[in-house]
């Protein structure tokens, strides 16, 4: 996501400075094709670039990031933008917010409910949670990334809605896996299966983008079964806070979870079809 991020933004005339991923030799392929360094540490990070844009697996990483040590983002950080584009949880944003504070800088999260391909044309659809002054200063670059981009609070309130958003997605995919599950075991054509829910209450936008890789085993990554497993366990977390149970949310996370602990989180979401279809024991394509 970063790189078609950063490449997106080179195209619309946006001058990058740096580029940095843990590992190093894509990082220094993505620099060479930028025009830009590849620095060897967060700080050189923070001293090359007036805004920096961070996209990162999980809270841990967030914590190592925005760390209180010497090789932290925030070193010499004074006057800079964080724009904290991952699906974390909202005490993650607001710990990156008020050590940012702290050093003299600023952040805004800018969730995505979006893709690889959508980062890369700039048509991403962005929630936005932080200050107000943050968010102007951050428009020029987030309308070239995305379609809509939408200040919907304060920090944290982006994480909140986008665990919302990809807790629906996951339960919306883990259904429409049993559907085409069931229906294959009862010996249907799948394809007029999927003709059929496009045009019933079955439809869905995850019926758009994963019903044909359900029924055909290809599940190139786009979001990881992975990544899915640990969004809807952050959305668990927040409704416990709240003493909340959701019952759906629970079993879809089991799904992935299995998937996870099966060896196979690193296909698309896609791949839960894998631990649902009755005689699916080996992944044909990845």
């Amino acid at each position: 996501m970063g790189a078609n991020m950063a490449r997106r933004l080179k195209d619309c005339g946006f001058r990058m400075t740096a580029v940095y991923d843990v590992e190093r030799r894509r990082a220094m392929a993505l620099a060479r094709e930028l025009g830009c360094e590849a620095p060897r540490s967060l700080p050189k990070v923070t001293e090359l670039a007036d805004v920096i844009f961070t996209v990162v697996s999980d809270d841990a990483a967030m914590e190592e990031i925005f760390g209180r040590g010497e090789k932290s983002l925030l070193v010499g950080a004074e006057g800079r933008l964080f724009i904290n584009c991952a699906t974390v949880s909202p005490d993650a944003q607001s710990m990156a917010e008020d050590r940012a504070l702290a050093a003299g800088a600023a952040t805004l999260e800018a969730c995505m409910a979006s893709s690889l391909t959508q980062a890369r044309d700039g048509s991403l659809y962005l929630m936005c949670g932080g200050p107000e002054e943050a968010m102007e200063r951050a428009r020029p670059l987030l309308e070239q990334l995305g379609k809509i981009v939408r200040h919907v609070g304060g920090t944290g309130e982006a994480a909140r809605l986008k665990l919302v958003v990809n807790m629906v997605m996951n339960a919306n995919t883990a259904a429409l896996a049993e559907g085409l599950g069931l229906a294959a075991a009862l010996g249907m054509n799948l394809t007029m299966v999927r003709e059929v829910f496009a045009e019933t209450g079955a439809a869905s936008r995850v019926l758009q983008t994963d019903g044909e890789d359900m029924q055909n085993r290809e599940h190139e990554c786009y979001f990881s079964a992975a990544h899915a497993a640990k969004d809807s366990g952050l959305a668990l977390r927040l409704a416990r806070r709240v003493r909340l149970e959701l019952p759906v949310a629970t079993a879809t996370k089991r799904q992935y979870d299995r998937m996870v602990k099966g060896g196979l989180g690193q296909l698309d979401k896609s791949g839960i079809a894998e631990v649902t279809f009755h005689d699916r024991g080996v992944v044909l394509h990845r």
